[in-house]
């Protein structure tokens, strides 16, 4: 009896390894039935049919619209193809082609018969470039953003008075690219969809009660334009007013350059006179140093950290040695930072008598008996010797400009405490070196008369100033359209550069050897 069961037990294995084998024989290049790709039915198909089945799926679903709440019930609508969507798990095919066909006879057999009774349905993966949805969101959705604006003061007949900030809402690019990937690729039933996008909420600076502190006068500063023609007194006013109400909370840095920059006419600027390799030229904006001078001491009273400041190549008149400030593009700028606990106001100000005025106002935490002066000393003082003549290619032969010389110095700026007026401390603060230019002229050398131009050019070469001046004088009289004025003009001219040449060579002889 036990050998029977034994040969039955075989016998049925053998028909049933018969028949899966029958039946693979027929399907060996299919998929089996009742197996699916996500919600595709690759039944009967080769796998080669099946990826095209899916990918084709896939393609259709590129057109799928997706709605981004963005801010203030602003949409914007965007294609899962604009995403960049794309099948992620193609070896599913390959999976799905195994089923039933893989493994033990056994194993084969169940995965058959399991198939009678339920469908297999391998997942679909899809993502989502993560670079195409930031590029979307950048350029469609952040035109709804909102900046906070801080809360701010306003100066009006000597009373400060506020002004309430603005609450910033802004899209959280990061978060919003992490939150539709997952949506997406998690949770999204293939039809046109909406998602929020994560905003975030920035609280503006300055609550009334935090400004009501700005009350006392920290460092306040003057200096004079009374001797200024009309162009650089107006270049004066309109820097001032472009730095006139500002508010800096605690960190805060001010560029001076940022605030009264750009230099043009659109701007409010004229042409006036400026520093520019020891020569004084015209140029758009000159006189704007003043500004960042006065600035500058104010600043210094105020006893704000000072990170950025640069003398000027040559003296100015308006303040001491080694007080002054000066700007030139971005290659000099004058820039601090409020280093103190509570924000600061600056006001500036100027009068019909030309005086400029820089107050620094915020909260006073210093004590009534500690006094803060600046003094200026000179290290050295060098007297320019001689004069020199420039020649300026873009101005007319018999153009002569004449600028007085300048004086060179060495000098710092020292910090002095007194407490009940008796000094504490001293603390040096800057070094600067201003230039020693002689007495300069800037002789113009464009002409198309050959003869004036060597007049011109010779005159140059004497070193002259005077003898520049007559030269100049001539072409302007007309003295070289006549050519034998010219022979004898240009003959005194080559005499008298001989003999500059032979004086400084005699001069140069009468050096002692050091």
């Amino acid at each position: 009896m036990k050998k029977f069961i034994t040969v039955l037990s075989a016998l049925f294995a053998v028909t049933m390894f018969l028949h899966v084998d029958v039946q693979a024989a027929g399907t060996f290049n299919t998929i089996e039935r009742g197996v699916y790709i996500g919600d595709i039915d690759v039944s009967g198909m080769t796998t080669l049919e099946a990826e095209e089945a899916v990918d084709a799926y896939v393609d259709g679903l590129k057109a799928k619209e997706i709605t981004w709440n963005a801010l203030n019930n602003n949409t914007v609508t965007v294609t899962a193809g604009d995403l960049g969507i794309k099948w992620q798990n193609k070896e599913v095919v390959d999976e799905a082609g195994q089923l039933g066909k893989a493994g033990n006879i056994v194993q084969r057999y169940k995965a058959l018969k399991d198939l009678e009774h339920q469908n297999e349905i391998f997942p679909l993966e899809i993502s989502f470039d993560d670079a195409m949805i930031r590029t979307a969101i950048n350029e469609q959705c952040l035109q709804y953003n909102v900046e906070a604006v801080d809360g701010t003061l306003t100066r009006e007949d000597g009373e400060f008075k506020f002004v309430a900030g603005q609450t910033g809402v802004e899209i959280d690019v990061d978060a919003s690219v992490k939150a539709i990937q997952e949506y997406l690729s998690n949770e999204w039933d293939k039809e046109a969809t909406m998602i929020d996008l994560v905003v975030e909420t920035t609280q503006p600076r300055g609550t009334e009660e935090e400004l009501s502190m700005v009350k006392d006068v920290l460092g306040t500063f003057t200096t004079s334009f009374s001797t200024s023609g009309y162009n650089r007194s107006g270049n004066v006013r309109n820097g001032c007013s472009k730095i006139d109400g500002t508010l800096l909370y605690p960190g805060d840095t001010f560029s001076t350059y940022e605030a009264v920059s750009p230099f043009t006419e659109a701007n409010g600027y004229f042409e006036a006179g400026s520093y520019l390799n020891g020569l004084v030229i015209d140029s758009l904006g000159g006189g704007i140093c003043q500004v960042s001078t006065t600035l500058y001491n104010a600043i210094l009273l105020a006893e704000l950290e000072v990170t950025e400041r640069y003398n000027h190549s040559m003296i100015v008149t308006y303040v001491d040695p080694s007080a002054d400030a000066a700007i030139s593009g971005t290659v000099k700028d004058f820039k601090f930072v409020n280093n103190l606990s509570y924000p600061i106001y600056i006001e500036g100000s100027t009068t019909d008598d030309k005086k400029i005025t820089f107050t620094v106002y915020g909260c006073e935490t210093r004590p009534e008996n500690r006094e803060v002066v600046y003094e200026s000393v000179v290290i050295s003082r060098t007297v320019p010797e001689g004069e020199r003549v420039v020649a300026d290619g873009s101005q007319p032969a018999g153009f002569i400009d004449v600028q007085s010389a300048h004086i060179g110095y060495v000098a710092e700026l020292w910090k002095v405490v007194k407490v009940d007026g008796v000094e504490e401390s001293r603390e040096q603060i800057n070094s600067s070196r201003y230039t020693a230019t002689p007495r300069t002229a800037a002789v113009g050398t464009a002409t198309a008369n050959p003869l004036a131009a060597q007049a011109i050019n010779a005159a140059i070469a004497t070193g002259s100033i005077d003898q520049c001046r007559a030269t100049a004088a001539a072409i302007n009289a007309g003295t070289y359209n006549d050519p034998a004025a010219a022979a004898l003009a240009a003959q005194q001219a080559a005499i008298a550069a001989q003999q500059a040449a032979q004086q400084a060579a005699q001069q140069q002889a009468e050096v002692p050897v050091q």
